[in-house]
């Protein structure tokens, strides 16, 4: 018997509550991993609250990450006591996922936890981070350089927004934040923001094309904030888009695209394949400074998650959550 949250749907309705189950509700999997430490990302708000249709079987354990050990393996890849990390594949939304103290899952789906990161620092990171990680290997990829000017990041203050600025800054680009909360002014530029500015500034129905500021973008917010980015960034620049918190619509044109050359990236951290994911947390490990994390971090316990999921859709949480499954 162990603990987890557990999602569930019937005639009395959409309902999530912390229950203490057995391996039964677990779905079929070759590797079974003791989870240490989890974390709460946008998605797993939505699929807690039932803001958003993320679940689609039921009952279900919620929780698209986890760190931990390896209790069982009848996959060649992994043995016991192996330490690993999960980051999408569907868990949390058709599989069971990373909000308990035990998870069951393929052993494909797994990677190996860097060396230098403790279980608890993978969660600090999550898959925010590796997602914002990906963002900053497209733009790389595009060609973009620290000198090739501003990168801007939108919903600066969050999980990818958070990660993606300490590393850029650590890279040695210049940083602009966009974020709601001017409050966190202070704690953007601590992680290397250059400038912290309104996202008033961005979130209005704009100019089908303005006037260029950006070599680069890493947008989560999408709906207007994604179209103004696009709007003005520079010649042959590059935006990376991985979320919508800000709504899914993109109320653009495609001057950006045919008049400046433009090139938006769709980032999917979901079902990447592994050499991606072993790329990205491969950089992760060399590019992030780990002290940043504390600043990042946010820590509650298995029996927090519930509220703690409304307040971040509500934008109260800054940074990262990370979830202590055993409390």
């Amino acid at each position: 018997m162990f603990k987890a949250l557990l999602i569930s749907k019937d005639d009395a309705g959409y309902r999530t509550a912390l229950q203490t189950i057995d391996e039964t509700v677990l779905p079929a999997g070759d590797v079974t991993v003791k989870v240490e430490w989890s974390t709460l990302n946008y998605k797993d708000a939505l699929a807690i609250t039932g803001a958003s249709p993320v679940v689609r079987r039921f009952p279900m354990v919620p929780g698209i990450d986890f760190a931990g050990t390896v209790l069982e393996s009848a996959n060649a890849a992994w043995q016991a006591g192996d330490k690993v990390i999960l980051n999408g594949w569907g868990v949390g939304e058709t599989h069971c996922g990373g909000l308990a103290e035990v998870a069951r899952v393929k052993g494909e789906w797994l990677l190996a936890l860097p060396s230098n990161f403790s279980t608890r620092q993978a969660m600090a990171i999550g898959t925010a981070g590796y997602t914002a990680m990906l963002c900053v290997l497209a733009l790389e990829k595009h060609g973009i350089r620290p000198a090739d000017g501003e990168i801007l990041v939108t919903g600066a203050s969050g999980g990818v927004g958070s990660v993606a600025i300490a590393v850029m800054a650590q890279l040695g680009y210049t940083v602009v934040a966009s974020t709601g909360r001017p409050g966190e002014a202070a704690y953007l530029k601590a992680l290397g923001a250059s400038e912290v500015i309104d996202r008033s500034e961005l979130s209005k129905p704009g100019k089908a094309i303005s006037k260029e500021r950006w070599a680069g973008v890493i947008d989560s917010v999408g709906s207007h904030t994604l179209a103004n980015a696009c709007a003005s960034t520079k010649y042959r620049g590059a935006v990376a888009a991985c979320g919508l918190a800000g709504g899914m619509d993109f109320p653009a044109t495609v001057a950006p695209f045919i008049l400046r050359g433009v090139t938006l990236y769709g980032i999917d951290s979901v079902m990447a394949p592994l050499e991606v994911r072993q790329e990205a947390w491969l950089r992760l490990s060399r590019d992030l400074d780990v002290a940043k994390l504390d600043a990042i971090t946010h820590e509650i316990g298995l029996s927090s998650a519930i509220a703690t999921a409304s307040d971040l859709l509500a934008g109260q949480v800054r940074g990262r959550v990370v979830v202590d499954v055993t409390r």
